[in-house]
Order: C-alpha cells, then structure tokens, then sequence
C-alpha cells in the first residue's frame, strides 16, 4: 500500500514538473546520501522564489510567463547549488549532494581571524551589510499555538446553591479540552521600517484552523451557569468574590449576560448598529493585532540597538568559539557558536560571509527563564525563546530578513482559594445569601511559533508609505479542516504533516 501511495505521489509531482499548465511546483527536498529532508533550502526561479519547511517540501507558484527551459535553482548551507532547466526535474523527491570543504585560496590567504576578530569585523560592517530603510515586503506569517492543561485539580468546599455541585463542576472541567491548537496564517503586504508608528499592514487574505466546537462547548457551558444562577440569586444582588486576601465586587447583572426579547423597532435598529460596530471593530484589531507581532518580529532583529538578541552590539558578555567552515552556494562562509560568559539570555550559532562579514542566519535558544513570577499562588514561567533568522542581499546590496521561525512558550498556574459570594443589602436578615467556595491547583502550558518569509523586499519612500491605506477589512476564513486549494496562486511557506492532518471533532457550519 505504501508503494502505491508513493507512485502516485511521484506521477502527481511530475505532473507539476513537466507540465507548466498547473502554474505550480511542489516537491520535497532530501540530502542526497542521509535521505534527511533540508529543511530553509533556498528554490528560486527567475529571482523569484520560497523557502523549503522544516519537512523539505515546498510549493512554488509560477509566473504566467515561465517557459520549461527557464532553470530553477536550489541552494542551501552545506550543499551544492542545484540548477537545472524546470522540464528535467521529473523526480517526486529532489536530491541535494553535500558540499566538500575546499578553502578558497583568497580566504586561505587572507589573516586567519580568530572568533572574536570575526564578531569585531561584524561589528564595524554592520550599516554597511544591513537596509534600515523604509521598505515593502510581501510577507506570509503562520502563527501556530499549542496549549496543553497539564494540571487541573480542585477540591469542592461549599455550596448553597444545589445546582452548583460538584458534580456540575466536574463536567465543566471535563467539557475543557485538554490540548488544544489553532493555526492562523495571513498574507500581506508590511510597509516601513523597524519603527511602530513607521509601519502599515495590508492584508491580501488570511485563514484560522481550529477546532470551533470546543469554543462552543465552553459557551454552552456558561450559558448553563449563567442561567442557574439568575434562578437562584435576588433582585439588586452583588457578587463577592475573593481569591487567598484580594476581594471584587461585581454586579450580579455584570456577572452574567442576560437575553431579553425585543419587538420595539428602534430598539432593534440600536441592537444592528452595535453589532455592525462590534464587527468593524473586530476587523480592525485583526490587521492591528497581527501589523503588532509582525513588528514585534522586526525589533528583535540583531543588528538593532535594543535588540534582545545583544550578542554583536554587547559582545563583550559573550564568548565566541569558531566552529566550521562551509559554503552557502559560492559563497564561503564562517560558523561560529555563542554563549553568555555570565547573566545575558541566549546562546546560539552564526553563520557569517567570508567575503563581506555579514551575518546571514543566526539560530538562538534561551539559557534561562526569561521571565518568572510567583505571588500568593499565581505562577508565570517563560521558559523557551528559541528560533532563526534567514538573511538574503537584495539588489539594492544590502541584507535584509528572509525567513524567520521563533517558538515562545509560558507556563502558567494557579494554586489558591476562590470564594464566590452573592451580597444583598435589601434582603432583611444576612447580608450574605450564597456561596461557592473552591480551592484550585491548576496550570497550562503554552508554545507559540510564528513562521514568517518575506518574498519581496522593495525600498520606498516616506511619501510613498504615507499614501498606503490599510486594509482592516480582511477577516480570517474559518478552516475546521485543512484546505490545499485556499492558498492556491498564492506564494506560501509549505505547511507540515501536522497541519495538513488537522482535523476538528465536528464541523459547524
């Protein structure tokens, strides 16, 4: 069966590669003795061209005026730069062989630099080697999160309203799932520079994957609770609720959404401009929420001043070790590894052109928590910051970013007491006429990785940047299942096998 599935995986894929009709290439790409997918293999085609996943695969959108004897090219570190005309790649699997280590007699020649003179020639290079101008870049950003209850344990104390036992909260808990993920991607155009009020997002298209069921689930479920507690409390009845020493007070009608039915037709009318509102709303904190990671991606770049990753502009908190020599296509290219000699945050690799000292990928991973917080029973552990950067030279002759993948991960946890008191000052008698006491020990954990490649990077003007106008009005499409045909004619950053199988409990319409 398995033979089968990859013959027709091969006679699919030569379909694409020997017949430009479809305007699509996808294959995957493999050390040619290990069989090891390469994964952030460069493919190009006519300067055009994507970034292989962390699988090897790829998908490459062709331009109309593409001819089969048009030569696509495949380079990666390490390996020997691929070339060859698009009608003789007929396999499904393509082939890159390793590259010998033969030092170039020009670098042989030149002074042998230690690895704190490579990171000093860095140094002096950098406004040379890296475009801060104001730029615009057709971007593809996937923004994947993984959450898992690692804990979610609580111990019953009291109630006096029946309805919330223990056993209703026991279905509340099970009713939430315990790992759940969600994939977002967007494709756009981000204008500007590193600066936020410098920067623009025009949005082309974008997409969610995830499972909407388990959101209703949860809906429901407080509908449930909402409706056993307007059953049970009295008129003008607050909520106190109070956690280890802190106390809040909320109204009862704040606690809880309560539905009325309307026939007055103004009311109705009212009812229609709050939701319109609410929508447009909702449209524009997607575009702005995303332009915000999105910048957020370009601060952290490590030529930057106040960049977290300070190991050029503080290298003197960092030790530098030489490792390898290698080449990326022609280009001869220094490998180096870092680590902090006492309390900075990161370690990592840097790969850096022999010929004008440019780094050109940088891979990182955090040493130490980046952030810890632990007061009266509410904990926060930021744990993972691990990622690289893919630097590619634009024909302007400087570098700028081609591809990124970061993974950030937190856990959180909450170990204290949680009282839930219904207070009513015209009720004759006591003041206090229900409660729910509970105690919790409950954490989750966490992990965002943002992919991003930009396909495009074109210098612009200030006028320029100041005549776009964004738009807000793109919403992402929902997915309950991956759909290969929702991006097609579009450049994209090839999915993985995860993404493609994910599959909600139950589509909803």
């Amino acid at each position: 069966m398995q033979k089968i599935i990859y013959w027709f995986l091969a006679l699919i894929l030569s379909f694409y590669f020997s017949s430009l009709s479809a305007q699509n290439i996808s294959s995957k790409i493999v050390d040619s003795i290990t069989q090891h997918p390469v994964p952030y293999a460069t493919v190009q085609i006519n300067k055009k061209g994507v970034i292989t996943n962390e699988e090897g695969r790829f998908s490459l959108l062709l331009d109309p005026g593409t001819k089969e004897t048009d030569s696509l090219f495949i380079s990666c570190m390490g390996y020997e730069t691929l070339g060859r005309p698009l009608n003789q790649f007929k396999e499904s699997v393509i082939l890159l062989k390793a590259k010998p280590i033969e030092l170039n007699p020009v670098i042989v020649s030149n002074k042998q630099y230690t690895a704190e003179e490579l990171i000093e020639q860095v140094k002096i290079n950098i406004d040379r080697n890296y475009g801060t101008k104001l730029t615009k870049k057709r971007v593809f950003f996937r923004d994947s999160y993984h959450q898992t209850l690692t804990k979610d344990n609580y111990t019953f104390k009291e109630s006096t309203i029946a309805a919330l036992n223990k056993r209703f909260l026991d279905s509340v808990l099970n009713s939430i799932p315990k790992k759940s993920s969600r994939y977002t991607e967007i494709l756009g155009d981000f204008y500007g520079n590193f600066e936020k009020d410098n920067q623009k997002l025009d949005l082309i298209k974008a997409s969610d994957l995830y499972d909407k069921q388990s959101e209703l689930d949860l809906t429901s479920l407080e509908e449930k609770f909402n409706d056993i507690l307007r059953k049970n409390i009295k008129p003008d009845s607050y909520f106190k609720i109070k956690s280890g020493l802190f106390g809040t007070k909320v109204d009862a009608d704040e606690f809880m959404s309560f539905k009325t039915d309307s026939t007055d037709a103004e009311a109705l009318k009212k009812e229609l401009l709050e939701k319109k509102k609410k929508e447009e709303d909702r449209k524009k904190n997607f575009a702005t929420f995303k332009k915000s990671s999105l910048g957020k991606i370009m601060e952290k770049q490590f030529f930057l001043d106040d960049s977290d990753l300070n190991f050029i502009n503080k290298n003197n908190r960092y030790d530098f070790k030489m490792v390898a020599f290698t080449y990326w296509g022609d280009d001869a290219v220094y490998i180096l590894d870092f680590e902090p000699k006492r309390g900075e945050d990161y370690k990592g690799r840097l790969y850096i052109n022999a010929d004008d000292f440019a780094i050109i990928r940088l891979d990182y991973n955090n040493v130490k928590s980046l952030r810890t917080f632990n007061l009266l029973g509410i904990s926060l552990d930021q744990y993972l910051d691990r990622g690289k950067m893919i630097f590619s030279k634009n024909k302007d002759g400087f570098y700028y970013l081609r591809y990124l993948e970061e993974e950030l991960g937190a856990r959180v946890g909450i170990k204290r007491p949680l009282k839930i008191i219904e207070k009513n000052k015209r009720v004759k008698g006591r003041n206090k006429q229900n409660e729910l006491y509970l105690k919790l020990d409950m954490a989750s954990n966490g992990v965002n990785k943002h992919e991003l490649i930009l396909f495009d990077t074109e210098v612009i003007t200030e006028k320029e940047l100041n005549s776009i106008k964004e738009n807000n009005t793109i919403l992402p499409t929902y997915m309950p299942n991956y759909d290969p045909e929702f991006w097609k004619g579009y450049n994209i950053l090839e999915p993985n096998q995860a993404i493609k199988d994910f599959t909600a409990q139950v589509e909803i319409d």
